[in-house]
């Protein structure tokens, strides 16, 4: 697992990928802080990580990444993690459009295309 702060190029998603679910990287962001922890087999692993590197629950989002996918279809806002009833997103996926363009914004800074 890696905690991206600086950034990560497209290539080092698609090796990771093919390591583990062939086309898909899960990552969790956190839209506050603007890093990204990526390359591990669940959403949970990578949250408990950024939590443990002093992010907040309530700023971390489960995503899942397709490199080889273009376009904007290459996030997918899919995780367990964001069942949070709490903060009024009450499925897998991220309700708030603001909050996906957030997400989109980190990832964008992040990572090389």
């Amino acid at each position: 697992m890696t905690i991206v702060r600086e950034g990560i190029s497209l290539a080092e998603l698609d090796a990771m990928a093919g390591r583990t679910f062939g086309s898909m990287v899960k990552a969790v962001v956190d839209v506050e802080r603007g890093i990204i922890a990526v390359d591990a087999e669940l959403h949970s692993d990578e949250e408990a990580a950024l939590l443990e590197d002093g992010s907040e629950q309530g700023n971390l989002w489960g995503i899942n990444l397709y490199p080889g996918v273009a376009g904007e279809d290459w996030i997918e806002f899919d995780s367990l993690i964001n069942i949070r009833p709490w903060q009024d997103n009450r499925t897998r996926g991220v309700a708030d459009p603001e909050l996906r363009d957030r997400i989109r914004q980190v990832v964008g800074r992040l990572v090389t295309r």
